[in-house]
């Protein structure tokens, strides 16, 4: 089957073009290039566009029968600086993307959601059924989007797949793709360039958390068991499979200590780190219940935070060296 990824050229979304050619698809790029990388593309065919271009999608959507939609803005904190922005791009272009696929007759669609649609969780491990309330735009604005998907596909007949992703790490086995953010936000990459000294001195935000060790504990998935989870999520779509929502997560946490702890481990390096005051809406804890993508997709993630960690090393050791 061909299958546009949106935001293909990104970290999750070259992935994911990977995965589904593994798996015998057809795969064909969208990307404006403003935050992924044309490498990242390579061995695909690449169409440079916005979601915003009505006229672009309409024709890219002739040739292809199904969609995955990755192309979001995605750092919490910009979100939060600069609203205006997200709702742009994760909800009014959005929706052009969307209507694209409606107008052109495809009824398969798989998007790229979130764990912060569940903002500060009621109960833990977190099921697809806590309350979605989000308490920042970033996860608002993919909330917005849920919400236009289970009203297409009443109105419509589209039929989707939302993929609540919490936090995705790692690189390809191959070293070849990995994860590429500017800025970097994200705990392993900062830590593992603080162990290596391609990065300055990690922030830890507050270590009085009601937690073992006092640090923040989350759910890290590696970005090729998250690709697995669209294949197959995309699978039971083409299967007549209705339409779902699932936590892609491991279901089990680890502390940001832990995590440190394991980057020096693979490393052989120790991470230089200094104590940070909490940061505004972090929970002590986010650990998925992913068992409804087990029973479903016949899916769970097969890779440890120690695969993870390694992966996202070897990535590292063969970008080029900057300096700190």
């Amino acid at each position: 089957m061909a299958i546009l990824v949106v935001g293909g050229a990104g970290y999750i979304g070259s992935h994911a073009a990977r995965c589904l050619k593994r798996h015998g698809h057809d795969v064909l790029i969208y990307d404006n290039l403003s935050t992924g990388h044309k490498f990242l593309a390579n061995g695909f065919e690449l169409i440079t566009g916005d979601i915003s271009d009505r006229a672009r999608l309409a024709t890219v959507m002739k040739k292809v029968e199904a969609v995955m939609h990755f192309a979001a803005h995605a750092y919490v904190g910009e979100s939060v600086e600069n609203p205006r922005k997200y709702f742009q791009n994760n909800v009014i272009d959005a929706l052009q993307l969307l209507n694209a696929a409606v107008d052109a007759g495809i009824r398969k669609f798989v998007f790229s959601s979130t764990c912060a649609v569940y903002g500060v969780p009621s109960r833990l491990p977190i099921t697809e059924d806590n309350p979605r309330q989000p308490v920042n735009p970033y996860g608002v604005t993919k909330l917005f989007f849920e919400h236009g998907l289970e009203a297409y596909s009443t109105a419509y007949g589209l039929r989707f797949a939302s993929l609540r992703y919490f936090n995705a790490a790692g690189a390809d086995e191959s070293g070849e793709i990995g994860e590429l953010h500017h800025p970097e936000t994200h705990l392993i990459p900062l830590a593992l360039a603080a162990a290596g000294g391609t990065g300055p001195t990690l922030k830890v935000f507050g270590d009085d958390y009601p937690t073992p060790d006092g640090t923040c504990i989350r759910d890290y998935i590696h970005v090729n068991d998250l690709a697995e989870a669209h294949a197959l999520a995309l699978r039971h779509l083409i299967d007549g499979g209705d339409s779902l929502t699932l936590n892609l997560g491991v279901g089990e946490g680890h502390s940001v200590k832990q995590v440190l702890a394991t980057v020096e481990e693979v490393t052989g390096k120790s991470v230089k780190w200094i104590l940070s005051p909490r940061r505004p809406g972090d929970p002590p804890v986010l650990v998925a219940d992913p068992s409804r993508a087990k029973q479903i997709l016949r899916w769970s993630a097969k890779r440890s935070l120690r695969d993870i960690v390694s992966t996202a090393w070897k990535w590292m050791q063969r970008q080029p060296k900057s300096e700190p």
